[in-house]
């Protein structure tokens, strides 16, 4: 069995996910992880699964495609023997006006501390934008990265918390 990586994404409508998992299913191949979400209208998918060659799921997924409507993507990936955390969980929140640079410059506070982003949202409504993602950072370094971000989110004008994940809830 092959490990895959499958994005689809598209104008959204209902059925997408049925039809994906649908032909997924008649192909042996199972589901393990996935992200699914409507972006502006549109549905993005993106799944990992184990079954046969990508070649074989990339032809059975053609004809949802076929109509241009959907583009569907598949690659093999190597299994990368489980998902041990690289650090310890927290849950970083932004809000405040819109503008350009506030998930560059919010990561980049992440990465310099040696953070890993495991999940990010965006949502723009009206002229407020908000972030939401999920991060691992090193041990002791929260209070640290916590005043970096305070001082990016004054300089950007927004809001920002940093606080520790209820893993019993992620």
């Amino acid at each position: 069995m092959n490990e895959l990586a499958i994005t689809v994404i598209g104008r959204d409508r209902p059925g997408i996910v049925a039809d994906v998992a649908e032909v997924l299913a008649r192909l042996g191949a199972n589901l393990t992880d996935s992200t699914m979400t409507r972006l502006r209208g549109h549905f993005a998918m993106t799944l990992i699964c184990v079954g046969p060659a990508a070649a074989d799921v990339e032809a059975a997924l053609a004809p949802l495609a076929a109509d241009g409507r959907l583009l569907a993507t598949v690659r093999a990936v190597t299994p990368d023997g489980g998902s041990e955390p690289t650090g310890e969980p927290y849950v970083l929140a932004v809000h405040g006006a819109d503008r350009m640079g506030i998930v560059a410059a919010m990561t980049r506070v992440l990465t310099d501390a040696g953070g890993n982003v495991t999940d990010l949202s965006t949502r723009l409504t009206g002229s407020l934008y908000v972030v939401v993602a999920e991060v691992d950072l090193p041990p002791g370094v929260s209070d640290e990265v916590a005043g970096r971000l305070t001082r990016v989110a004054a300089e950007l004008g927004v809001g920002v918390s940093l606080r520790p994940a209820d893993t019993d809830l992620l």
